[in-house]
């Protein structure tokens, strides 16, 4: 996509709600509770408004290292554009502090999706595959729209309540429908595209859906199995190389790599993580493969003896992310 039905508009209201934005005191009208999340574009507060009594969550965004386009683009790209029940959505309450900016949005109080996935374990078939059929309707709504979301990853997707029957996609902080800086960084959700921009910052490119097909695509591994299928998306990591390896010669069930049924047919695998964006099959692909198998039977068995075997909650290994993406 080259600008997006929506990118006009989102300006506009950008430029108005400048015009409207007010000072307040957190205190006065919130009661703040307990902090839900915090990275490198600030911290998320859990907190009551004192005269409704609604609870919400406040988005803290630090005023010196947060420009006020960039804020109020997220702002109101989650107020406005993100209306699909699996999208975070602001709540219509913006002002700005001495240090801060901040937005209410709707709160999500069971963590986020990291906290649940077991390392070397992951989750429940069926749990994923609700997760995945949620994100599907979340990510179409974004892309037809003309936005691409950019940073799906496990930190990013909210759940409503403890077993992922609602979760929502939410931090549209790096969301855009129009050509941006290409930029490389050291994740496994990082698409292979964007290898060629890496040490070089003077690349632009068009941002495609593609890229979030990418992400739904590892997202998926790591529900599946609790671990990441590579390090990073890159040609001299050995565990990509191999992938790619594995996907250009069509090798059969067999193979080591293989995690999914059907790994060189309609598979979610072969959907999203092909190494060619055009050839990459749009989120909304993947809601024919509901109900059915996912993986093969002997991953199963090792992931179900395993699962017997692990005791508490953890998340997947971190993969350090390039400065300036952020832990968003």
């Amino acid at each position: 996509i080259d600008t997006a039905p929506g990118e006009q508009l989102l300006d506009e209201m950008c430029h108005l709600t400048a015009q409207s934005l007010t000072s307040m005191n957190t205190s006065e009208h919130f009661k703040v509770l307990k902090l839900l999340g915090e990275g490198s574009y600030g911290k998320v507060m859990l907190a009551v408004h004192r005269k409704s009594g609604t609870p919400m969550a406040l988005k803290f965004f630090p005023r010196e290292s947060t420009s006020l386009p960039s804020f109020l683009r997220e702002y109101n790209l989650s107020l406005s554009f993100c209306t699909h029940p699996s999208l975070t959505r602001a709540l219509g309450i913006t002002y700005f502090t001495p240090s801060h900016y901040v937005f209410a949005q709707q709160a999500s109080l069971f963590g986020d999706l990291y906290d649940v996935i077991l390392p070397e374990v992951g989750l429940e078939e069926d749990c994923c595959q609700r997760v995945v059929s949620q994100l599907c309707g979340a990510l179409s709504h974004l892309h037809s729209l003309g936005f691409v979301h950019r940073d799906l990853k496990p930190e990013n997707i909210f759940l409503c309540d403890s077993a992922c029957r609602w979760v929502k996609l939410g931090d549209f902080g790096m969301a855009r429908g129009t050509k941006v800086p290409e930029v490389w960084y050291s994740s496994p959700y990082c698409t292979p595209e964007a290898e060629i921009a890496r040490g070089n910052e003077d690349i632009w490119a068009t941002v495609e859906p593609s890229t979030d097909s990418w992400a739904l695509g590892v997202l998926t591994y790591a529900m599946l199995t609790g671990s990441h299928p590579w390090a990073e998306t890159a040609s001299n990591c050995y565990s990509y190389l191999k992938y790619r390896q594995w996907f250009d010669r069509a090798k059969g069930p067999e193979d080591e790599l293989d995690v999914w049924t059907e790994p060189q047919t309609h598979s979610v695998q072969n959907l999203f993580l092909n190494p060619r964006p055009q050839l990459r099959g749009h989120p909304e692909d993947a809601l024919s493969y509901l109900g059915g198998n996912w993986m093969m039977e002997k991953e199963k068995v090792r992931l179900e003896k395993k699962r017997k075997k692990s005791r508490g909650k953890g998340a997947i290994g971190n993969v350090k992310e390039m400065e300036g993406r952020g832990q968003r």
